[in-house]
């Protein structure tokens, strides 16, 4: 399916990702009574968090994370990759950990988790990292810092 404007658009798989995170986010919610925020769960992993699952339950999660996205990976016969430089990325890495940790969570705990629950805070949290992504995607392309493909 080709969406006008967007040629490289994948909606379908967009779709039954969402799907998938969604299911999966309902499973930990009913299953574990735990609500599947990553930040959270990392910091439980890393012995920075007081409460909620316990850690080894915490580093399965965290290790699932990639090992997930590898294994579909593999299946679809891989996918071409580019990233930042070690720095940069370690800078953004830093830059989310400070935002997770003002805004008592990541996009997982208050997008998925927080917004299906008709949380107020999540909501507010959603609506602020959405708008200030626009924002500085608009900035960027109007400053000539980013290249659209």
């Amino acid at each position: 399916m080709i969406l006008p404007g967007f040629p490289d658009a994948a909606p379908l798989a967009g779709l039954a990702g969402g799907v998938l995170i969604g299911l999966a986010a309902a499973m930990m919610l009913l299953g574990a009574g735990r609500i599947a925020g990553v930040s959270g769960i990392a910091a439980r992993a890393a012995g920075l968090g007081g409460s909620g699952m316990e850690r080894p339950s915490a580093w399965a999660f965290v290790i699932g994370l990639p090992l997930g996205a590898l294994a579909i990976m593999a299946a679809m016969g891989g996918i071409e990759a580019s990233f930042a430089s070690p720095l940069v990325l370690a800078i953004a890495g830093l830059v989310v950990g400070v935002g997770t940790k003002l805004g008592s969570g990541c996009t997982s705990g208050h997008g998925v988790c927080g917004m299906s629950r008709f949380s107020a805070r999540s909501i507010v949290a959603t609506l602020t990292f959405m708008a200030t992504g626009f924002i500085t995607v608009a900035a960027m392309n109007a400053l000539g810092l980013m290249v659209l493909q």
